[in-house]
C-alpha cells in the first residue's frame, strides 16, 4: 500500500494559550472504515488537554471529542468538516 500524503497541516498558537492544530493525509485508496480516503486530526486545546477534537482513528472512524465527551461524526466532506470544527471552535471561545 502506498503511504498517505500530507495534504493539510496548519498549527496556530492562539492569544488566550491554546493551539489549533489540523492534520489531513489523503490515502491511497479508501477503505471500509474511511470510505472518503482520508485520515485527519483537528484539535484545539491546551498542552495535555483536549478541548475538542475531530478525528477517525483507526478502529473508531469518524468521530469528534469536546470536553471529554466522545461521540460520531456524520462526515460529508473535508471542508463542511473544518467549517464544523472551526464553528466549535468558535463556540468554545465566545467569537
Amino acid at each position: 500500500m502506498a503511504p498517505a500524503t500530507l495534504i493539510l497541516d496548519r498549527k496556530l498558537f492562539l492569544e488566550n494559550g491554546a493551539i489549533l492544530q489540523m492534520k489531513v493525509w489523503r490515502l491511497s485508496a479508501p477503505s471500509g472504515e474511511r470510505p472518503h480516503g482520508l485520515k485527519y486530526s483537528l484539535f484545539y486545546g491546551r498542552p495535555g488537554e483536549r478541548i475538542i477534537g475531530y478525528d477517525n482513528e483507526q478502529g473508531k472512524g469518524d468521530h469528534r471529542h469536546y470536553r471529554g465527551r466522545e461521540e460520531g461524526y456524520r462526515f460529508t466532506t473535508l471542508e463542511r468538516m473544518i467549517l464544523d470544527f472551526e464553528e466549535d471552535v468558535r463556540r468554545e471561545i465566545g467569537i
